[in-house]
């Protein structure tokens, strides 16, 4: 079951992977616009951030791999249909951004239940290094992913990279698909809710649990700060010091931080996971100071290398954690909310980092980002530290051993309450 779980997840990362590159050049083949690209692209978002919420209730409410299954067919039978349209002639516009609407729809709804997946498929001592296995995987994929559909598109045209993608998609959801996890209970009819009480359950679940809401605020404030460098990073590198290549390293260096920090997370000796995911998004500080001065290329390069070093280790620490912590009946609503949170920060980084760098300047600018990075990771530690200290309760997620992964905490938040049994 767990072999199946990885090469399923490994699939599905590599085709959401290949997306991105392969829509960017049909686009710009197709129209040559910049405008149409970024239609196509909202389109894409725009579902996925409404729609969310109802796939984290979903989430909860059907078995999990069903739900995967049905998500990734949607999202093969997309892509094949982009595929056929720019390969029997010039596709418009409108076209495309109605598959990328029903993409972000799929996405919307079989986002949530991949935590729900993995709790229910592997057992709470297994699920750091699954975690963080998935987290190679995924992050293998960002890196050779783009140079695949580039070499696709050059080679023979966007719309065989598209087909690539729908295969993957088709062979990622007959993996997933064949994983089964434990049913639900039956409920009694008098028993059974409506969706709204449903997704007031989970808001309840979220709000019950301050550290979980602190720390995703935390990471919100992450993302943001990653549109920000992310668009400030290339024009200040390239212009300023040493052009296209020395950007180039500083991505390299950042591709080898994150794999390495997703090697490291299931071996560290971690005693306090949540402390150790929080200051984990806090180093990126590091590449937004040095970026803000801005120092030489092979400075910023390693200072990126540390921040994703951080998120390596943050990604799998922070899924096996709020799996041990939440009830599995509610991770599906609690994890929609989180994913909303950083799939709404980043573009919003992106979209106010040039607006926001010429009023205030790129300087001031990255350093405020990173001050803020920095602090609301941290002040989400030090609040725990005081809320748990104040209850005379353990910290979530305390108690791993060490090389052996996370376990989950003692105590009422890693039980489930009454009646309520959930990437890359």
């Amino acid at each position: 079951m767990m072999t199946r779980l990885l090469i399923g997840r490994a699939l599905s990362a590599l085709a959401t992977a290949l997306i991105p590159t392969t829509l960017t050049l049909a686009v710009l083949r197709t129209t040559g616009s910049a405008e149409a690209l970024g239609l196509v692209l909202a389109c894409e978002l725009a579902p996925l951030l409404l729609l969310l919420p109802v796939g984290g209730v979903l989430a909860d409410r059907l078995r999990p791999e069903r739900v995967v299954l049905l998500a990734d067919l949607v999202r093969c039978l997309a892509q094949t249909a982009t595929g056929v349209v720019l390969l029997v002639g010039t596709p418009r516009v409108s076209d495309l951004a109605v598959l990328s609407a029903v993409s972000g729809v799929a996405i919307a709804f079989g986002m949530p239940a991949v935590p729900r997946l993995v709790a229910g498929a592997v057992p709470g001592p297994d699920r750091l290094r699954a975690n963080a296995r998935i987290g190679v995987a995924t992050s293998v994929s960002s890196v050779i992913a783009p140079a695949l559909a580039g070499a696709i598109t050059l080679a023979a045209g966007p719309g065989w990279a598209a087909l690539l993608t729908a295969s993957a998609y088709a062979c990622s959801a007959l993996t997933l698909g064949g994983i089964r996890t434990a049913a639900r209970p039956r409920r009694d009819h008098g028993e059974t809710s409506a969706f709204g009480r449903d997704l007031v359950d989970g808001f309840r679940e979220i709000r019950s649990r301050p550290w979980f809401f602190r720390s995703v605020l935390g990471h919100g404030v992450w993302h943001f700060a990653a549109g920000l460098f992310l668009t400030l990073g290339p024009l200040t590198v390239v212009q300023r010091l040493g052009g296209e290549p020395a950007w180039v390293l500083v991505v390299q260096c950042g591709t080898v931080g994150l794999v390495a920090g997703v090697f490291a997370a299931p071996r560290l000796p971690i005693a306090r996971p949540i402390v150790a995911v929080q200051v984990a998004a806090a180093l990126y500080l590091a590449p937004m100071a040095a970026l803000a001065i801005p120092a030489p290329a092979w400075v910023i390069a390693g200072a990126y290398a540390v921040a994703m070093f951080g998120l390596g280790l943050l990604s799998p620490l922070w899924e096996t954690v709020v799996a041990g912590e939440v009830p599995e009946g509610a991770l599906g609503r609690v994890r929609s909310f989180d994913q909303l949170i950083s799939f709404a920060a980043r573009p919003l980084g992106l979209a106010v980092a040039m607006p926001l760098a010429g009023v205030t300047g790129t300087t001031l600018l990255l350093l405020v980002g990173g001050v803020l990075v920095a602090s609301a990771n941290l002040a989400a530690i030090a609040n725990l530290a005081v809320a748990r200290t104040s209850a005379g309760v353990p910290m979530p997620g305390r108690g791993a051993r060490p090389g052996c992964g996370v376990q989950p905490a003692s105590g009422p938040a890693s039980s489930p309450p009454g009646g309520v049994r959930p990437d890359s």
